[in-house]
């Protein structure tokens, strides 16, 4: 936790709102998963969609991890960050056939999850280019709707009772099928739903004689209430290790696992700072109303996520019930009676646990500028993204 005085100090330097990473914590998470799967062969390929400061992927990097990512352009951010082409894995969702003809150039491993895909790639390339296939295993998990990504009316993945078709496609058109993909959602705290994704994946290695990779995707909850547990990562490593070695020893084949952690090792380590612009009382309602919005930071309104809220510039005062909104003209509310102590005009809120999907996710809507970036660490701060003006929200408009 970066400390109230330097939090307070960075709000006042750089302005508000604000996003804050610290360094060391994306570190530590890595670490704690790295010892997680020790004496496994295991590797972790960072799911960038979470926060794409080529900064933070610049420290994934050095840290020794790989990159996931799903669109042509989160590619050519990795290979500038640094990132050799085999520790990149592709996996893009209903794209044009051309975007995957230009990352096959950039020598990346590709996920398809569509049938048509892969028969268009199999007809073009055979098997002069291996690909992974990523497989719909028909598992609901995922703290939300909007973040389960595995079950039967997903549009992700080709559905395991499709094997067939699939196992056509490969034998016509000599497709060389390096590995296997899946990804049953986010926020997944029981790890026996990796356990079942994994026994699903081994049982298509049969099919498939060139498989040396299985990519479970990742997941992996963090907590966020002081009396939430994230996602037992040692536990899971050894079980899986224990499910991996069965397989071996009756098959006589070794794989090589994948995991994609994008929450799991930036979420925690971000802070996001508003000031209070209004305190606003209704007949029902006291409203704090913050200078930010869902334009800034939309998983509140869009998946109902909880926020940690403190106040830093009274955190002593006397505790009183508040709904946090923001300054859209749009309904953009943060936490309804929320406890806080008492929050007052001109103080700052802080937001915690927005590490990943915050920036990310933000917008220009209502043509209020996205906010600025700092990377923290080692008790310093440096800013990694400007504070927009007007002048980027005209820059690529053409007046008439």
């Amino acid at each position: 936790m970066i400390s109230r005085e330097h939090l307070l100090q960075m709000a006042e330097e750089y302005g508000t709102p604000l996003y804050i990473y610290q360094r060391e914590k994306i570190e530590a998470q890595y670490k704690k998963l790295t010892a997680g799967f020790k004496n496994s062969n295991t590797k972790f390929f960072y799911a960038c969609k979470a926060l794409s400061n080529i900064n933070i992927l610049k420290i994934v990097q050095k840290m020794g991890a790989g990159l996931d990512t799903v669109s042509i352009n989160e590619v050519k951010l990795g290979l500038k960050a640094g990132f050799a082409p085999q520790h990149i894995v592709y996996t893009p969702n209903c794209v044009h056939f051309s975007e995957i003809e230009e990352v096959k150039e950039l020598g990346v491993h590709i996920n398809l999850d569509n049938i048509s895909i892969l028969e268009q790639f199999g007809n073009k390339y055979g098997n002069t280019y291996p690909v992974m296939i990523r497989l719909n295993p028909h598992i609901m998990a995922g703290g939300n709707i909007k973040i389960s990504t595995g079950h039967i009316d997903s549009k992700f993945g080709i559905s395991i009772h499709q094997l067939r078709h699939i196992e056509r496609i490969v034998k016509k058109t000599n497709l060389l099928v390096e590995g296997l993909h899946m990804h049953t959602g986010s926020e997944i705290k029981d790890i026996d739903v990796f356990l079942q994704a994994l026994e699903v994946m081994l049982d298509m290695v049969a099919h498939f004689p060139d498989i040396k990779i299985l990519d479970l995707g990742s997941g992996f909850k963090v907590p966020y209430t002081p009396d939430e547990k994230g996602t037992d990562v040692e536990l899971l490593g050894k079980r899986m290790k224990e499910a991996l070695q069965t397989f071996q020893e009756e098959s006589g084949k070794e794989l090589e696992i994948w995991f994609e952690p994008g929450k799991y090792l930036v979420s925690e380590s971000g802070y996001f700072i508003s000031r209070v612009n209004v305190i606003k009382q209704t007949p029902a309602t006291v409203f704090a109303g913050v200078n930010t919005g869902f334009n800034h930071l939309i998983r509140p309104m869009f998946y109902d996520s909880y926020h940690q809220i403190v106040n830093l510039s009274n955190p002593k005062g006397t505790e009183r019930i508040y709904t946090v909104v923001g300054n859209l003209c749009e309904t953009d509310t943060f936490c309804w009676d929320r406890v806080l102590p008492e929050v007052r005009e001109g103080d700052y809120l802080l937001f915690k646990n927005a590490g990943a999907y915050g920036f990310e996710m933000a917008s220009s809507f209502n043509s209020r500028t996205r906010p600025a970036e700092v990377l923290f660490s080692k008790g310093k701060s440096q800013l990694i993204r400007k504070r927009e003006d007007l002048d980027d929200i005209l820059r690529n408009q053409i007046e008439l």
